[in-house]
């Protein structure tokens, strides 16, 4: 273990104890009696982390930490009190503390604690280089063009971002729902803190709450010792809940709980724990017609749904697709080393043919893989996946010819959803990009037609 720690506690026996064990754990430790002391060592070098006493003579453990804070905002402090009340465990997380022991110290928790500090320090320092990286890179390639429905959402990242507003994105996957909620983050006042994305669809119902909200030793089997979940460890930042309508309706409550008191509570603690973050969700679901059928919460819904950001899917996104392919393709040919002149009209005729049931994602695959296998200096119809080239082309061509006596429209409609959904195998999530149509649409159009899956 690798790490500095600056000690506070005016019992020199105290410091000795800490100086000897942190020392054989393999971090750097300097050990000081006092506030006054450890604000000059702070002058002179910085720690990765204070474990400092609350109750000393002159200036306090609490009146230190804001101290260090005000000069370091990302300081990582951990409070000692022999005087380990709920009020003084609440007041210290409240002002910045990542966590408390209670004196006497036992050693396995105490040390613990400082292994769930410095892995919260280190997921803090990958959070900046990765925003230094979106911030050098353009990183929002989901954003470049020039359709209406993306200036619009654009527009509308650049006026709620400076705001701590709960913000819910609509999309289908693949639209860069996540992309979208990072810009937000990135221009906000918490730009300098956590940004943390939960997909969750991907995380069992027993173990959410956990993740979410952290758990306390002895809660529930294999749970061997104290967590934070990263709500706590998100502290002053951002989360991002993607897939927000596949949570429990469990997990609903206690979410809604935790936007209206600002505060969270371990799996198996007793201790409310206040927390200031902002709460971005996404969902491809219509949640609204998820609370009518009463597997959403509607007040919960509400909540989350101030302000509402539609992605449209790349389909509607007209010449945005060819805006979109250049784009990648710069990329891929710089990262790859090949020097590509562009796409070839034959190619790009293919494209925006094409209905992108993966939209944004689809595609940067689809250009890396043309990239990576043109044999020319352009990326031809070749040079595309199969499945791309081979449903553009049957798109492009009508497979009938017109009869003399003419058609009914409602009548070819209904037989196309028909073979649509037929070849989807009844799902309407995968028939609908191969008509065009959004879930809704789709969803509207099997209705009015009184078409159904046959028995």
């Amino acid at each position: 273990m690798t790490g500095s720690i600056l000690i506070i506690d005016d019992e020199k026996g105290q410091r000795d104890i800490l100086s000897a064990i942190l020392g054989k754990e393999g971090y750097r430790v300097l050990a000081v009696p006092g506030a006054r002391e450890a604000l000059e060592a702070l002058e002179h070098a910085e720690f990765d982390l204070l474990l400092t006493d609350l109750k000393m003579q002159g200036m306090s453990g609490m009146e230190l930490m804001e101290r260090a804070l005000s000069e370091n905002p990302s300081q990582c402090v951990v409070m000692m009190t022999a005087h380990g009340t709920i009020d003084s465990a609440v007041e210290a997380m409240k002002k910045g503390a990542f966590d408390y022991l209670e004196k006497p110290l036992e050693r396995d928790d105490l040390i613990l604690t400082l292994q769930r500090a410095f892995a919260h320090l280190m997921l803090l320092k990958e959070n900046r280089v990765l925003h230094k990286k979106l911030a050098e890179s353009r990183a929002l390639p989901s954003m470049i063009g020039e359709h209406p429905k993306m200036l619009e959402v654009v527009r509308m990242i650049n006026k709620i971002a400076p705001t701590s507003t709960t913000v819910l994105i609509y999309g289908e996957s693949g639209t860069g729902k996540e992309l979208v909620a990072r810009a937000i983050h990135d221009g906000s006042p918490r730009k300098e803190k956590a940004f943390f994305a939960i997909n969750c669809a991907a995380i069992p119902d027993s173990l959410i709450e956990s993740e979410l909200f952290g758990h306390e030793k002895g809660s529930f089997t294999g749970a061997g010792s104290r967590e934070i979940g990263i709500f706590e460890a998100a502290e002053g930042g951002t989360v991002f809940l993607d897939e927000i309508g596949e949570m429990n309706t469990a997990m609903q409550a206690k979410l809604l709980r935790t936007i209206q008191e600002k505060e969270i509570r371990r799996v198996g603690g007793k201790l409310n724990i206040p927390v200031d973050v902002r709460i971005i969700s996404a969902t491809n679901k219509d949640l609204e017609q998820e609370t009518k059928r009463g597997s959403f919460r509607e007040d919960l819904f509400y909540r989350l749904n101030v302000i509402r950001i539609t992605l449209p899917p790349l389909r509607e996104r007209g010449n945005d697709i060819v805006t979109l392919a250049n784009f990648f393709l710069k990329k891929y040919s710089a990262s790859c080393g090949i020097a590509l002149r562009g796409i070839g009209k034959p190619a790009l005729k293919i494209l925006l043919e094409y209905g992108w049931p993966g939209n944004v994602r689809q595609l940067e695959s689809v250009i890396e893989r043309g990239v990576l296998m043109a044999e020319s200096d352009c990326i031809q119809p070749e040079d595309l996946p199969a499945e791309v080239h081979h449903e553009a082309t049957l798109a492009g061509s009508l497979p009938f010819e017109f009869p003399a006596q003419g058609i009914c429209i409602d009548e070819l409609e209904r037989d196309l959803i028909i073979k649509a959904m037929q070849r989807a195998e009844w799902v309407i999530s995968k028939a609908a990009p191969l008509l065009g149509m959004s879930y809704k649409t789709l969803q509207y159009r099997l209705e009015k037609f009184g078409i159904g899956k046959p028995e």
